[in-house]
Formats: structure tokens, sequence, C-alpha cells
């Protein structure tokens, strides 16, 4: 029993091994010392100082009308105004109006930070009045403060109450408050009885109408010190559809994230109607559409839209109330609705995702759920158009994989291949390691095989948790043999980005690795046509810098550093975010389109990039600091912060682009140290890209142990007695080998 507490301690200590190993820094500066601070107010001195700094928001949508309502205050007399992100929104377009009633239309958001709920808009305004920043870290409990805000549209409102405590509320610090906190309030200052901010309120209990939350001033400070601004005609892009592919109409939110379509709001058409059109030319009938729908609720109403003339007249096929339904739109309300078809069907799946397909032939019209068809109709009044997408009422929905084909192949898996995934998992035992050859049949092909496993992971509820096991094995097999395919072969012919992708793949098998990489692409081109031809390297330098963090306010995460999705690329540039080697990673791949020779850098604690001139000295840069420039010394004192040693020569090395994605892993496993299944996900791909890892055999081996895959430690322990590599300690590995001999 000896070498079973000794591993068990042994997981934890290598975990904090590997976090201190892995090459991160997080750099907080400490608040400015304050003045003296001002003498404590009456709430009604107080308020009658504090309101004239207080703005109303309304965050508007692109026809002009008002859509929510909330509160923001100043923090500089420039025009800067803070607020909580959700009062903004996303992509849309912002009014503050002051308290002296002056409007102004946000001309940039300054920062934002989605994770924090916090914003700062700018708008063309001077000389305004603004509240000072307090440091809510010296807030007590039971000290008294004023609430200010617009609750349910009645503006300049005040609430007096005190600091009930400070929370840790997912993972950040949240102020309690014992006062009442209503819709309109959120985004508004929470001030001591001096006038200075100590939060933004940001939310209301659901408990007690007597409680709510505030976000802290001290995580305000660092979007104040390190501004991401974008201007407004940049922001109204983030999450819009192309417009060259999709043609929204009748009003709702229509907006694209992470490869899915999203729609959500009330359509100003009849019955909430909104339909999202797709641009691009229809191919002559037969033909056939297809999406994968979800719906937030079983009473919503959305899916395909076909043969429309872009306005009132189109078909719809739909689940709506657990139905399937099919209707003939002839115009703008109920009177010329005719429904074709309203039944249920057994193949769908309420609350899934279930895919909608739609054949369409000269004469005939063949609506299938899931790949089984639910209704075959003649009717012909409507026989030609646009194909798109429709959605009804008050419904969010998700939509995926939208497709248009001659002949679009079917999803569902055939019955004799479903029969031949069944007999290969139908001993599986409830528990233990999962057999090998299973997982490589398997993942030949995981899409069918999560299909089939899912279903029976439902009706066979002692096999469910293995039956996942296998789907996500088999998903991460794929992706890890992808990774290190990928990984192999010359330097330049190694695609960085892919690889990156691939790593977020692991943790999320919705990442469309080909949508990102399009993404990245049409970021080269939009950036290369800001370049002439002859363009000097000065010149495409600066082009580079101002156009990711100028124009689309790419920047260093700030507050939340760790935030495990600082290291997936494709949240890095959907949310425009991340840590120094994923920013490096971008910028890196945007340099080589437009000509540049950059290099990745890992510097100990701190990856940076390298311009090599054609002529010249080369120089370091900081993506992660907006591209700043950075001398050979500073760099040695930042090494010599985080190591205590000088830099070398050897660290200042190009880093090859297998060690830049080993690096990545590195990262991600340093945040999992309490999650095992997830660490080994990480050991697994590091492994299979650096099969000769000592460090990290040793820490799979206790990993699997931790996770009763007895197989698989003695195999990396066996690993490590025949290697005997340096900097192991052999004793302890002959102990895990004797606790690994032992029964079960």
């Amino acid at each position: 029993m000896r070498g079973l507490h000794i591993f068990v301690l042994t997981l934890g200590i290598v975990a904090r091994w590997v976090a201190i190993a892995i090459a991160q820094e997080a750099q907080a500066e400490s608040p400015p010392g304050e003045a003296t601070p001002p003498a404590a107010e009456s709430v009604e001195q107080l308020t009658q100082k504090a309101r004239k700094s207080v703005a109303v928001i309304t965050s508007v949508r692109r026809d002009g009308q008002h859509e929510a309502l909330g509160s923001g205050f100043v923090i500089a007399p420039d025009g800067l105004i803070a607020t909580n992100f959700h009062v903004i929104g996303e992509g849309r377009a912002i009014r503050v109006q002051l308290a002296d009633g002056r409007q102004f239309d946000a001309t940039a958001i300054h920062a934002s930070d989605r994770q924090l709920d916090l914003a700062i808009v700018r708008i063309d305004a001077k000389d305004l009045p603004s509240l000072e920043l307090g440091d809510s870290d010296s807030l007590k409990q039971g000290q008294s403060v004023v609430a200010l805000g617009n609750p349910q549209g009645l503006r300049n409102s005040v609430m007096a109450g005190v600091v009930s405590g400070v929370r840790e509320m997912e993972g950040r610090p949240m102020i309690q408050l014992a006062m009442p906190i209503e819709p309109g309030n959120s985004g508004g200052p929470l001030v001591d009885m001096r006038g200075r901010v100590q939060g933004i309120i940001t939310m209301k209990s659901l408990v007690t109408p007597n409680l709510g939350f505030a976000v802290t001033t001290n995580m305000l400070k660092p979007l104040v010190a390190k501004p991401n601004p974008i201007p407004m005609s940049r922001w109204l892009t983030i999450g819009a559809l192309d417009p060259r592919e999709w043609k929204p109409l009748f009003g709702a939110r229509w907006r694209q994230r992470a490869g899915r379509i999203t729609v959500d709001g009330l359509g100003q058409g009849f019955g909430g109607r909104s339909l999202c059109l797709w641009e691009m030319p229809v191919p002559e009938r037969p033909f056939e559409i297809a999406v994968t729908v979800q719906l937030n609720d079983e009473s919503g109403a959305a899916g395909l839209a076909f043969y429309s003339d872009g306005q009132d007249r189109h078909y719809g096929f739909y689940p709506t109330n657990g139905h399937l339904r099919l209707t003939r739109f002839d115009g703008p309300d109920v009177s010329s609705w005719t429904i074709l078809h309203d039944q249920p069907s057994r193949h769908y799946q309420s609350g899934g995702w279930n895919t909608l397909r739609v054949r369409l032939e000269a004469g005939k019209i063949l609506c299938y759920v899931n790949d089984e068809l639910v209704v075959e109709t003649a009717d012909g009044e409507l026989t030609s158009g646009k194909v798109g997408l429709v959605k009804f009422r008050q419904t969010h929905a998700q939509f995926k994989n939208f497709r248009i084909a001659r002949e679009i192949p079917r999803a569902t898996v055939p019955a004799d291949e479903v029969a031949r995934i069944a007999k290969l998992v139908a001993d599986i035992p409830a528990k233990g390691p999962l057999d090998p050859k299973l997982v490589e049949a398997l993942a030949a092909d995981p899409a069918r095989s999560a299909a089939v496993l899912r279903q029976r992971a439902t009706l066979l509820d002692q096999q469910a948790a293995q039956l996942r096991q296998i789907v996500q094995t088999a998903h991460e097999h794929r992706v890890i043999a992808d990774l290190v395919q990928g990984l192999t072969g010359p330097e330049d012919k190694i695609d960085l980005f892919r690889a990156g992708l691939l790593v977020a793949k692991l943790d999320n098998e919705e990442v469309d690795v080909d949508a990102y990489r399009e993404e990245l692409e049409r970021m080269g081109r939009e950036l290369a046509a800001k370049l002439p031809a002859d363009a000097a390297e000065a010149l495409r330098l600066d082009t580079l810098r101002k156009y990711l963090f100028d124009e689309n306010g790419f920047h260093g995460s700030r507050v939340d550093y760790y935030y495990r999705a600082n290291s997936y690329l494709n949240e890095v540039l959907d949310d425009r975010e991340g840590l120094p080697i994923t920013l490096s990673i971008v910028y890196l791949e945007l340099a080589r389109r437009i000509g540049l020779k950059v290099e990745g850098i890992g510097l100990p604690g701190h990856f940076v990039v390298q311009h090599v001139p054609a002529q010249g000295e080369s120089q370091l840069i900081d993506v992660y600091d907006g591209a700043t420039p950075v001398s050979r010394e500073e760099a040695n004192r930042r090494v010599k912060e985080a190591t205590d040693r000088d830099l070398t020569d050897e660290e200042l090395a190009p880093m090859p682009k297998r060690a830049i994605i080993t690096r990545m892993l590195h990262n991600l496993l340093g945040l999992a140290g309490s999650e095992p299944p997830v660490m080994h996900r990480y050991l697994n791909a590091i492994l299979a890209i650096d099969p000769n890892s000592a460090q990290h055999h040793w820490l799979r081996a206790i990993v699997r142990y931790r996770l009763e895959l007895r197989e698989g430690s003695e195999e990396d322990v066996d690993w490590l007695l025949e290697k005997r590599p340096a900097g192991i300690d052999h004793t302890r590995v002959l102990d895990l080998r004797r606790a690994l001999e032992q029964p079960r």
C-alpha cells in the first residue's frame, strides 16, 4: 500500500511540476497609489455628483430599432463609457445618452471581455464628468454602497445597500449586494460613500429580489490599461454572416460563430417569421438541400426554406411542437398560408440535433428527417427561387452543415453497419481499458460509430459511459493521427495553423478546421490588398500590426490569462484574444502571406516572434503586447525575472513547428492538472509527436494508473525501466510497477 500512497501524491506533485515547467507568465500591474481619499458623503450628496456621469446605453438593430437597454458610466473625460458586455451585445450598433440628454453613437469598442462581462465604449465627446475607480480589494463586508442605473427603463435611479461579501463565481471575484437589482441596472456603477466606483452591476439573484451582484472594479482596470479598440465598422462585422453567401430578411438576429449559424429574437414577419436566404446559385432540378438544426425550445419553429421569391412566398419544412410541418407561404399573413403536412415523427429526436433534408424534383417535393421520409407532395404552386433557413416566433435555434447538391450523402448509418458496430461493442465490459483493436475499427469511420454508439447508450444504461468513451477515444485517435501526419515532412511544408486548429479539435469535435483555415485565408487576402506590390518590409510590418491590433482589436488576454479558450486558435480568431503563442501563430501565418520572413522564438516564460529582414539585423517582436519590438537586453531581463538566469543563444533559435505545437499542448496540460482524463488526452498527443519524452511517459503512467488503465500504465513504466532516462527517479518507477502487479 505504501506504493499506492506515493502514486496518488505523485500525481499532484507531477501535475504541479508540469504547471511550473510550462512557459507562461501573466503580469498584473499593481494599482497606482491613491491620494488621500475624499470624505464620506450622504446618499443625496453622492447621488447629485455621481448621476452626472451615468449614461443610458441602448444597442440598436440594423433596422434602427432599439433592442436592449442598460446602464454605463463615464471613466474618462474624453468619451470612455464602462458597461457590461451583455448590455452592448456582439456586433450591434450602440447609442449612448448622457445625463445631460445628449445622445451619441458609439465610434468604437475601446475594450471588451466577454468572459468578465465587461466593455468600454468610446463616444465622440470631450470634457465629460468622470467617476474615479476605487480599489475593490479593500471592500469590507457590511460596507455601505450605492448603485446607480436605469432599472426597467426608469432613468437615473438610485439604490442604497451594503456589501454582503465578495464571492468567487465562475473563477472570478464578484461583489454580492444586499439591494434589489433589476434589468436596466446592468452596467451601472456601484460606488462607495466617497464616490469611488467599486463595481459594475451585472446580474440579479434568481433566489431573492433583494440580492444582486457586481463585477469588481479591479477586473475593469486591466481593460483600461491595455485596451483592444475596435472601430464600429469592424465591430459590426463580428459574428456577421458573409453577405456574399447569406441574406437575412424580416429582422431577427442571424449570427455565425464556430461554424454554426444561430438565430434569436422576434422576426418582423407575421408570426415572428424571418428568413435567411442562400445567395449562391441554385442548381437545376433535381437537387437537394439539407441542414442540421437544434431548437432550444420545442414550442419554437425553425428549419429549411425553399422556392423563395425573396419576399413572402416560399415553402418551409421545419419542426414545431414536436411535429414536422411543411407549409406553403403565399403571402404576408396566416390567411395566405397553407399547411401541407403537420404530423409527429418517431424519427425526430426532441431536444437534440436533427437533420432536415428536402429533395426537389419536377412535380414532386420529398421531405426527410434524419434520412427518413416524412412527407411527399406533388404541390406545384411554387417551382423556383432561392433556398435557405427560416424561423418563427421567439425561437432560438442553431444550424450546422447547411448543404445544397444534386444528391446529399445520407447521414443515417445503414442497418448492416449498425449491426456490425453493435456486434463490435456487444460484449464490452462495464469498466476497464478499451480494446485497442476495437478503437482502431471504430476510428475508421468515427461519425458513423458515434451515431450508433450514442443511440445504444440511451438504451443500455450500464454501458453508456463506456460507449461514450469509445466515441471520444476514436475521435482523439483520429485527430492525433491527423496531427502527427500534418507535422511530418519538411519544415516548410508543415501547415502550422492547421496543426494548431487540430489541437483545439482534440477538445471540441465541432471545430470546423477548413472553415477557420478559409477565414485566415480571407484575412490574408484582405491584408495583402492594403499593400502595393513593391511595398518595403517596414511598410508590410506596420500594415500587419495595424491590421491585427488597430483595425481588428486582437489583444493579449489581460485578466483570465489561463482561460483554456486562449489556447484554441479558432476561439482566438472568434474573440480576437489569446496567449503569446496563439497570437504569434496568427501573426506568423499572416506575415508569411505578405512575404515577410518571421520565425517563432520560444523564450522561457513568453513566446515571441523574430522578423528576419532581407538586409540588416533581426528584430524580436512581442505579439502579445501589440507587436511591440523587443531588444535583446529586454528579452534577457524578462527571462531572468522568470528563471533567475540569463537568456542563452540557443533560446533565441527559431522554434520548429513541431515544438510550437508541443508547447501549445504543454499549456493545455498545465490547465488540466485536476482532470486526469483531459491530461491523458494531451499526454497522448505530446507523446505521439515526441515519443522519447521521459517526463511525459512518467506523468502518463501515473495518470493512467489513476484512470485504472493498468495495461497502458504498465507500458509507460516498462518503457522507463528499459530506457532508464536521466531525470527520472528510478525508485519511484519500480514502486509503481509493484503497485500495478497487485490485484485490482
